[in-house]
C-alpha cells in the first residue's frame, strides 16, 4: 500500500516521474557507442557456433537425451535450440532469424559468461576459474541460479507446450552437484513446484503454436503471428521467471561485492520497467543495448559514476539504474505501477520505443548470417 504522503507525491509528479523512468531506461541520454561500434563485434554469444543446435546433438545415456544446464555450451545449445524451433515465426519481420525476439536471453548468458559472472564467486571451486573449466557454471553464481529459470524453465516450458514435437528420447536434465533442491528438472517436477512459471512459458510457446495457419492447398503453412502479442506472452514469462527466480536466490548476493550485488538487484528491478513496454530483444537491439553494461564484475571500491576502467556510458547506465531501484524503493513500488499504467496502451508503449528505435534505426546497420 502507498503511503498517503507518497500519493501526494506521485500526483504531483508522475510526469516528471515517468520521464525520469524513460530517462534512465533510454540510452539516449547516454549514447555514444555507435552502430559501427557494434557491429565490428562478434553479434553472437561467445561460442555460439560451438553449442549444441538440436536435441540430437545431445549425448543419449540410458535412452535418454542428457542435457548439463551446469556446462556453458549445453546451456547456451538450449537456447539455440529454441531459436532454430521458432525461427519460421519469425521470418517475415527478417532474415537469418535475426528479428527472433528469444535472442536476448542468450546474449545475455553470453554477457554473463564473458563478464565472469557464470564462475564460482566465493572461489571455494575452480569452477571457470582454472584451466579445462572455463566452460563450468557455478551453482553459487546468483547470476548463473537467476538464469536457471530463464533457460531450462522455458526450454521445459516448450516442451510441455509440445513445440519441438514427438521427441524420440525423454529429455534428462542433470543436476547441480549441490543445492539440487534449489531447481526442478522435467515438465511434471517443475510443474509441481513453480506452477504459475511454467504455465507463463507454456503459453508462449503455444501463442506461437496457434498462428501456423494452412495455405489453400494443404502443401504448405505460413504463420500469422503478431509481434506485439508475442511480445506480451514472451515478457509476462519473463517476469514470472525473475520474480521467482530473484527472491529465491537472494542468499546467493553474499558471495558478490556490495556494488556488483546491488547492480544485480537493479537490473532484475529494471526488467519490470523494459518488459512493460514491449521491447523487441532481437539479436540487434539486444547487442546494441547490451554493450552499455558493465565488462566485468564489479569490485567492493567501484562507485558509478567513477569507475575509471569503464566507458563513461557504462558508469551512467549503472547510476542510473540504481536511481531507478532507489526510485521505485522510495514510492512503495508506486512508480512501476505508474509506468505500466502508461505503457498499458500501445500508444504509451511506442512513445518510449520511439526514443529508442532512433538509436538503432537507419543507415549503417549491420547485417548478420545465423548459422
Amino acid at each position: 500500500m502507498v503511503l498517503p504522503d507518497r500519493r501526494v507525491f506521485l500526483g504531483q509528479h508522475s510526469l516528471l516521474l515517468v520521464l525520469l523512468t524513460a530517462i534512465a531506461l533510454s540510452p539516449a541520454a547516454v549514447v555514444a557507442v555507435t552502430q559501427e561500434d557494434v557491429c565490428k563485434k562478434d553479434v553472437y554469444p561467445p561460442l555460439w557456433h560451438q553449442a549444441p543446435g538440436s536435441i540430437e546433438d545431445f549425448p543419449i545415456h540410458g535412452n535418454k537425451t542428457v542435457i548439463s544446464a551446469w556446462n556453458y555450451l549445453e546451456r547456451l545449445g538450449v537456447y539455440k535450440i529454441l531459436l532454430n524451433y521458432s525461427a519460421k515465426y519469425f521470418t517475415t519481420s527478417g532474415s537469418n532469424n535475426i528479428s527472433n525476439i528469444l535472442w536476448g536471453l542468450p546474449l545475455q548468458l553470453g554477457w554473463q559468461y564473458r563478464t565472469g559472472r557464470l564462475a564460482d564467486p566465493s572461489s571455494v571451486t575452480s569452477c571457470s576459474h582454472s584451466a579445462g573449466q572455463h566452460l563450468c557454471i557455478s551453482v553459487q553464481s546468483w547470476w548463473a541460479s537467476v538464469n536457471y529459470y530463464l533457460s531450462i524453465i522455458p526450454f521445459l516450458g516448450a516442451m510441455e507446450a509440445g513445440f519441438f514435437g514427438q521427441l524420440q528420447h525423454e529429455i534428462k536434465i542433470l543436476p547441480p552437484e549441490e543445492l539440487k533442491a534449489d531447481f526442478c528438472y522435467s515438465t511434471a517436477d517443475c510443474h509441481s513446484h513453480i506452477p504459475k512459471v511454467m504455465d507463463a512459458w507454456k503459453a508462449y510457446f503455444e501463442y506461437l503454436l496457434s498462428t501456423e495457419q494452412k495455405s489453400e492447398r494443404l502443401t504448405a503453412s505460413f504463420f500469422s503471428i503478431e509481434k506485439n502479442e508475442a511480445l506480451h506472452y514472451l515478457w509476462e514469462a519473463h517476469v514470472a521467471s525473475i520474480a521467482y527466480a530473484v527472491p529465491k536466490f537472494r542468499n546467493r548476493l553474499k558471495y558478490m561485492s556490495g556494488p556488483e550485488a546491488s547492480f544485480g538487484e537493479n537490473w532484475a528491478d529494471a526488467v519490470d520497467f523494459i518488459a512493460a513496454t514491449h521491447f523487441s530483444a532481437d539479436l540487434q537491439k539486444t547487442n546494441y543495448f547490451q554493450a552499455f553494461l558493465p565488462p566485468r564484475m564489479l569490485s567492493e571500491h567501484d562507485q558509478a559514476p567513477f569507475i575509471s576502467d569503464i566507458s563513461p556510458e557504462q558508469n551512467k547506465v549503472l547510476l542510473s539504474l540504481c536511481v531507478l531501484h532507489k526510485a521505485n524503493e522510495l514510492t512503495g513500488g508506486a512508480l512501476l505501477l505508474l509506468w505500466r499504467a502508461v505503457m498499458s496502451t500501445e500508444a504509451g508503449r511506442a512513445m518510449i520505443r520511439s526514443l529508442i528505435q532512433n538509436l538503432i534505426t537507419g543507415p549503417g546497420v549491420c547485417s548478420s548470417k545465423n548459422k
